[in-house]
């Protein structure tokens, strides 16, 4: 399946049925000029990432930014092919950067995935609770979020009228080995709640339209890990 429509200027140009199953959810912002991709996929799916990039109509080199939203290997695995191939900014935040940059397996899970990382430097470094991106004409919010990793973060913009949450991997899994904490998870999950997205890009159930089932996908997991 090809990349598919968000709403105007957001797109799924990687994950499940549109590239590989193990990839994670791929969002293309457009910024009018300039590009942001959040996340990278596995790896092996860059050619068709930047396929799809390109059938949108888009050169990849205007690519300005690549956002590593945390430090598994299923979002950062196509980091350094992307990088080769757009000139794009790395950015991450401070938290996960020994993932993303030393690619020690056991804080990139790449155990579960059978697979191997290259690592790749971080050009932006995130070190604050609330931050900006900007590319082209549009500005993204981008909040430390942490809980899955330390280093986790979300991303949101409003898109004529639309806020859209970028949130991946809000439903965990949670393991102590990378870092994960449930009591600042369960901080992170109310503060996107009191966001009001109108649409939640996730990072791998897909997307969640409108804002009374992008809240109910929140308040679903907060419930399911009330009492861990």
């Amino acid at each position: 399946m090809a990349a598919n429509m968000i709403c105007p200027g957001v797109w799924r140009v990687a994950g499940p049925e549109v590239t590989d199953e193990q990839d994670c959810c791929v969002y293309l912002v457009d910024g009018g000029g300039e590009l942001v991709l959040i996340d990278a996929g596995l790896g092996p799916s860059v050619p068709q990432i930047l396929d799809n990039i390109a059938a949108l109509g888009f050169d990849p080199g205007q690519v300005r930014y690549l956002v590593a939203t945390h430090g598994h290997i299923d979002h950062i695995g196509g980091l350094a092919g992307l990088k080769a191939a757009t000139g794009g900014t790395v950015c991450a935040h401070q938290g996960d950067l020994r993932s993303i940059q030393e690619g020690l397996p056991e804080l990139t899970a790449a155990s579960y995935y059978g697979v191997s990382y290259q690592p790749v430097g971080v050009d932006l470094v995130f070190s604050q609770a609330h931050e900006t991106l900007t590319a082209g004409l549009r500005t993204l919010t981008v909040l430390h979020a942490p809980g899955h990793t330390p280093g986790s973060i979300v991303l949101y913009g409003d898109f004529d009228g639309t806020r859209v949450l970028f949130a991946q991997d809000l439903h965990g899994p949670f393991d102590p080995a990378w870092g994960s904490n449930l009591s600042q998870w369960r901080h992170t999950a109310r503060m996107l709640l009191e966001l009001e997205a109108d649409i939640l890009c996730e990072g791998h159930f897909g997307v969640f339209r409108p804002r009374e089932k992008a809240q109910a996908y929140i308040e679903r997991w907060l419930e399911a890990y009330r009492d861990l």
